[in-house]
C-alpha cells in the first residue's frame, strides 16, 4: 500500500485531512498513529474549519519537514533545500487542483464550506473531494522525501 492509499484509508476512517496525510508517514518516522492523529488535528478543515489552507498540504507540508527539517539552524543551505522542496510540493498540489485553499476546493467540488465538521456517512464521501487531495497530498511528499510514490501526472 502506498502513501496515498494509506491515507484514503485513515480519511475514510473518519479522521480529517491534515491527519490523514500526515499518518501515512507515521510508522516510517518512528511515531505512533495516535500521536500524529494529536499533533494534526487542529489542521483539519483549512485549520479548525476556517477553510484556508487545506489540510492535506498541511499534511504534506508536516511530512516533508519530518523528513528534511533536522538541520542545524544555521545551516541555511539545508533550510533553503526544505524550503525549495515545499514549494515544489505546494506547486505540484496547486497545479493538480488549481488551488491550496480549502474553501475554494471544496466551492469547485460544488460543496458548501462551513466551519463545522460534516457528519462522516455514505452521502459525505461519495461528494466530498478530499480523499483525492489526501492521496495525492501524500505521494507527492512520498516523493520528496525520497519515496517511490511520487506522481508525475
Amino acid at each position: 500500500m502506498n502513501h496515498g492509499e494509506r491515507a484514503v484509508e485513515s480519511f475514510c476512517k473518519g479522521y480529517n485531512c491534515a491527519q490523514a496525510t500526515a499518518s501515512a508517514f507515521a510508522a516510517e518516522a518512528g511515531l505512533d498513529e495516535k500521536s500524529v492523529m494529536t499533533m494534526m488535528a487542529g489542521f483539519g478543515g483549512g485549520m479548525g474549519g476556517a477553510r484556508e489552507l487545506c489540510g492535506a498540504v498541511s499534511g504534506m507540508v508536516w511530512a516533508i519537514g519530518l523528513a528534511h527539517g533536522s538541520y542545524d539552524p544555521h545551516d541555511n543551505e539545508a533550510k533553503t533545500r526544505l524550503y525549495r522542496d515545499v514549494r515544489r510540493a505546494v506547486e505540484a498540489f496547486r497545479e493538480k487542483f488549481g488551488t491550496t485553499c480549502c474553501r475554494e476546493l471544496l466551492l469547485k467540488a460544488g460543496c458548501l464550506p462551513k466551519p463545522e465538521p460534516s457528519v462522516r456517512n455514505a452521502e459525505y464521501y461519495a461528494k466530498r473531494p478530499c480523499a483525492h487531495f489526501v492521496a495525492e497530498a501524500a505521494n507527492i511528499a512520498a516523493g520528496l522525501r525520497g519515496g517511490p510514490d511520487a506522481r508525475n501526472d
